[in-house]
């Protein structure tokens, strides 16, 4: 079994990535009906009361992955003219943590979210205008775009799709649920190859940065 801290991945009946639920929520949703079927592992066996009548001890199984019936807004966050928040976590994973223009790789409280064209030129506070950036680059930078600061963009900034931004705000993301979660993702999304690296890193002893 895994610790309680683990999230469980919520999707609809179809399979569309909805989002993170604790066990807690997991389990609600078993009480009252709501799970049309699990897959990935056996997170957790959840102990309840015993019947009055049987003497039988409840128990739930908790899997990694529930589809759950019942949201009108899937097929809204499934279609192309969908934009998830920006937040910095989710910025930040996205760009895998490392500083767009010097490369470097940071924790969190390092980085810090650029506007590629500032805000002060017309820039606006959206995913395709923004990207992180440690500290130290983005006070070089200043209020100036890379060109102006002599400085390169080291990568596009992109709109995560819905099942992309499931996956951004996961915490300590389980292989089946990055399995699951990557089928979904785009062909062309950047986050295969720095997911990919990610594994690499970890796997080598990196250590992880969220």
């Amino acid at each position: 079994m895994y610790s309680l801290d683990h999230q469980v991945l919520r999707t609809d009946i179809a399979g569309m990535p909805l989002d993170w639920i604790s066990y807690r929520d997991a389990v609600r949703l078993y009480h009252l009906q709501q799970v049309e079927y699990t897959c990935g592992a056996l997170l957790y066996q959840i102990r309840g009361g015993f019947n009055s009548v049987t003497r039988r001890r409840s128990v739930i199984d908790v899997n990694s992955i529930i589809a759950t019936r019942g949201d009108s807004y899937a097929s809204i966050k499934a279609s192309r003219s969908y934009t998830p928040p920006l937040s910095n976590q989710a910025l930040f994973a996205r760009d895998g943590y490392l500083c767009m223009y010097c490369g470097g790789k940071f924790k969190a409280k390092d980085l810090s979210r650029d506007h590629v064209t500032p805000m002060s030129q017309g820039g606006t506070d959206d995913w395709k205008n923004v990207v992180t950036a440690c500290k130290r680059c983005n006070n070089h930078k200043a209020g100036g775009t890379p060109e102006q600061a002599n400085m390169k963009l080291l990568a596009v900034p992109f709109v995560p799709t819905h099942a992309e931004y499931v996956y951004l705000r996961g915490r300590r993301v389980l292989a089946d649920q990055m399995q699951f979660l990557l089928a979904h993702f785009p062909r062309t999304s950047p986050l295969h190859q720095r997911i990919q690296l990610r594994e690499q890193s970890r796997r080598s002893g990196g250590v992880p940065l969220q």
